[in-house]
C-alpha cells in the first residue's frame, strides 16, 4: 500500500445508488403517532425517523393495503 495516492487523475462518474438514495419529504403526523414509532425505536435503539421508513418499507414489500372505509353504526 502506498503513503500517498494521486487522485487528480482520476475520473468521476454518476454514483450508481444514486436512484435508491432517500427522498427527504415534508409529511404531517399526528402526535401519538409520532410518540409511538418514537417509543418503539428507543426501545429497539434506532431513530424514529428509519423505524417508519422500515415500517413503510414493510407495508411495500408484502403489498399491504390500508382500509379506510368509513363504518357508520347501525340506527
Amino acid at each position: 500500500m502506498k503513503a500517498e495516492y494521486d487522485l487528480s487523475k482520476m475520473k468521476s462518474r454518476k454514483n450508481p445508488y444514486a436512484a435508491r438514495l432517500k427522498k427527504s419529504v415534508t409529511m404531517r403526523l399526528s402526535e401519538d403517532v409520532i410518540g409511538y414509532f418514537k417509543q418503539m425505536a428507543e426501545e429497539k435503539g434506532v431513530p424514529y425517523q428509519s423505524l417508519i421508513n422500515l415500517y413503510l418499507r414493510d407495508c411495500v414489500a408484502s403489498h399491504r393495503k390500508v382500509d379506510i372505509s368509513w363504518h357508520t353504526s347501525p340506527q
